[in-house]
């Protein structure tokens, strides 16, 4: 794409993370034409980082060969909690220190062009549901799962944001009356029994209380113990890895049967990294969901990977600017 084009709706996607920071330059139909990664290093905290960041974007722009005046508008998607009308970073675990954060107000002053911000989930829920895995369907829910589980909604076409503009919060949805402490202060979170973290922890807790298993040998000791050494434990036969296995499915089976009684989607997408495990994940998920789902809600629904990879968090930030600006266009309207 040389300086020569003059088309001026392109779109800054910035996604902000806890390990990386990520931004692409994104057509309005979801082309990545260029786009710069580096690691977050949270531990210099939010001014340098954001200086960096600044820096990312002036050179994702001159990758892609255009001015400034041609970015229509910047979209920002951070971890939470957040708050996406006044343009805050509030305090989120995984960007230590980042406490009341303007940061819509940095990037706009810095760049002079309009900045819009959302929860990660949310954007990535917005970019499966134009770009990727939730194209046509008018009523989607979004599933990282990961190293935590986050959420985005999508009813009638548009996200669903809440009250405060955090709904989604999928992952804090309890599934276990009084069961394990989870990050977010509550007890029997999804999160605490279906993420990357909380499956290691429960085969490391038996393996330590000794219960024999392929683990030990496979990572060396109990603190070894991650994700994918319970998927060569589980595909080697291990009894340990089928039990801590079976247990997550039919939990996070359960968890989205819930989803698919209160919200009656057409479509429930999963990322994030546990959906490595394939057919592994996804034929008990699909199985248990629907048949602890209510009938009539459970018969429309297909249960789907997401299909942006690596990219979703560029095309969401991306995404989360077309939301905005539809939305915008659509109260002006209504006020015609």
């Amino acid at each position: 794409m040389g300086s020569g084009n003059k088309q001026t709706n392109y779109l800054l996607g910035i996604d902000i993370g806890g390990t990386k920071l990520a931004v692409g330059v994104v057509t309005p139909e979801g082309r990545v034409v260029a786009q710069e990664r580096i690691p977050t290093q949270v531990e210099e905290g939010p001014e340098r980082v954001i200086a960096r960041l600044q820096g990312l974007c002036h050179a994702a722009v001159t990758a892609a060969g255009i001015t400034w005046d041609q970015i229509r508008a910047c979209g920002v998607g951070c971890g939470g909690p957040l708050d996406p009308e006044c343009g805050v970073v509030m305090n989120p675990p995984n960007l230590p220190g980042w406490v009341e954060v303007p940061l819509v107000q940095i990037l706009a002053d810095a760049f002079g062009r309009p900045v819009y911000l959302d929860n990660d989930a949310n954007a990535a829920a917005l970019a499966e549901h134009r770009f990727g895995a939730g194209r046509g369907v008018q009523n989607m829910v979004y599933l990282t799962i990961s190293t935590g589980i986050g959420g985005g909604i999508i009813l009638g076409g548009r996200l669903y944001s809440g009250e405060t503009g955090n709904a989604g919060e999928i992952g804090h949805m309890s599934v276990v009356y009084n069961g394990r402490p989870c990050n977010c202060g509550g007890r029997g979170c999804l999160e605490a029994y279906a993420s990357g973290p909380s499956i290691a922890a429960r085969a490391r807790e038996a393996v330590e209380a000794g219960e024999p298993s392929l683990l030990l040998d496979l990572a060396g000791s109990p603190d070894g113990i991650t994700g994918e050494t319970i998927k060569e434990a589980l595909l080697r036969g291990d009894p340990l890895a089928r039990r801590i296995w079976d247990e997550t499915v039919e939990i996070l089976g359960a968890g989205l049967a819930s989803v698919i009684n209160i919200f009656n989607p057409r479509r429930i997408v999963l990322g994030g990294g546990m959906t490595n495990y394939g057919d592994l994940l996804f034929e008990p998920v699909r199985r248990i969901a629907r048949a602890r789902a209510m009938r009539p809600l459970a018969e429309p629904v297909d249960i789907v990977p997401a299909q942006l990879g690596n990219d979703v968090g560029i095309l969401g930030a991306a995404a989360v600017v077309l939301e905005r600006l539809e939305s915008r266009a659509a109260e002006v309207g209504s006020h015609v």
